[in-house]
């Protein structure tokens, strides 16, 4: 068994995205079942609540025996700069803290600070998930400055 210290990992990423800091929270925080798709995830999202002030929703992740990982997001919307999640899975319980700052008009930096405690005993190492976590915010922001675009 793992020390608490060997598997709570805490990584950190930060996007610059080309919106105005509000279209880009009322994007990041407008959570939909269909969101998965953006990333091409195999996952499904079911929204189980969503008010001004919270959002929750469950996820599924088919696994390659067939079976499905199971867990739940509550996310505390804190307008108009920052929301808090709270994620517990089979796998992980995760927290994790989203920050925007504008740097202009029409430019944001999202900072996002994850704190993740792992209930397995293969760990991803801190470079997997930041490559990962990277990688998927890479492919939001694709779509947010897409969306962003075609609505001037």
């Amino acid at each position: 068994m793992h020390s608490d210290e060997s598997f709570m990992q805490t990584i950190k990423v930060s996007k610059t995205i080309n919106a105005p800091l509000r279209f880009v929270f009322n994007w990041c925080t407008d959570f939909r079942e269909d969101d998965t798709l953006l990333t091409g995830s195999k996952g499904t999202r079911k929204i189980l609540e969503k008010t001004k002030k919270r959002v929750v929703y469950a996820q599924l992740d088919p696994q390659e025996d067939g079976s499905q990982k199971v867990g739940v997001d509550y996310v505390l919307l804190k307008p108009p700069t920052s929301w808090h999640l709270e994620y517990f899975g089979e796998d992980d319980n995760e927290i994790g803290d989203y920050k925007l700052t504008s740097l202009g008009k029409n430019k944001t930096k999202l900072t996002m600070t994850f704190k993740e405690s792992w209930k397995m005993d293969k760990v991803p190492t801190i470079e997997e998930q930041v490559q990962s976590t990277s990688r998927t915010w890479d492919q939001y922001v694709e779509a947010l400055e897409r969306e962003y675009a075609s609505s001037k």
